[in-house]
């Protein structure tokens, strides 16, 4: 336990590197999971459409959906035989960041679509009243729910930064290019190298952490 927080406080380049680059995948996943699951989320909520219940009931699902199944779908688009396996996304960080997407996506559609659902009905109706159009009813619905939307970014961040398995399968865990936290805390405890492995387990643990203390702060204000 010593020796791994020796290792950690070291400032090791390697060990730092994983971080950096779990953190920035993490965060360029949850990026792309905004743009598209926000708009879906508030669309569900604001929007009378056929097929509604079963959209809603589709998108929580996939939430319990394994991280391997997610990564298995996502490889069948970029491998050499899928629709975009001219793109050399396969092991590489772009293949990583759109894996991580399409895990965080029904994360942050399903807590959006929650938190708007939650929203006094008269809102809706004095926006309308008011003659707003669907654009500016948009950009209304955002900012009196923007913390709700700050929570689901929170929770999306914090759920790909701790999976494991759309990261290795996507990005084969290279040293150096795909390396995440999760992935080498795996290699490093299979090679016995404990002390690494909690070094980064240390670091996991303060960023789920801040996320968890961040969702319940964010809760706190909304209530």
């Amino acid at each position: 336990m010593r020796e791994a927080f020796l290792l950690l406080l070291s400032g090791d380049a390697e060990t730092w590197g994983v971080v950096e680059r779990s953190v920035r995948f993490s965060l360029m996943s949850t990026f792309f999971a905004l743009l598209s699951g926000l708009p879906v989320g508030i669309l569900l909520s604001i929007g009378k459409l056929p097929g509604k219940r079963f959209a809603v009931s589709a998108i929580n699902a996939l939430t319990a959906v394994p991280t391997v199944v997610i990564g298995l779908s996502a490889y069948s688009l970029i491998s050499r035989s899928g629709p975009l396996g001219g793109s050399g996304w396969l092991f590489a960080p772009p293949g990583v960041v759109l894996g991580q997407s399409f895990l965080a996506f029904p994360v942050v559609a399903s807590l959006t679509y929650a938190g708007l659902a939650k929203l006094d009905p008269r809102f809706r109706e004095t926006i309308v009243t008011l003659g707003a159009g669907p654009f500016l009813r948009f950009l209304a619905t955002m900012r009196e729910a923007r913390t709700v939307l700050i929570a689901a970014a929170v929770a999306a961040f914090g759920r790909v930064t701790g999976e494991v398995g759309v990261s290795m399968m996507l990005g084969g865990n290279i040293r150096n290019l795909t390396r995440t936290m999760t992935t080498a805390i795996a290699l490093d405890a299979a090679k016995g190298d404990f002390e690494r492995a909690l070094s980064l387990g240390f670091v996991l643990l303060l960023i789920a952490l801040a996320v968890n203390i961040a969702i319940h702060f964010l809760n706190t204000s909304g209530a």
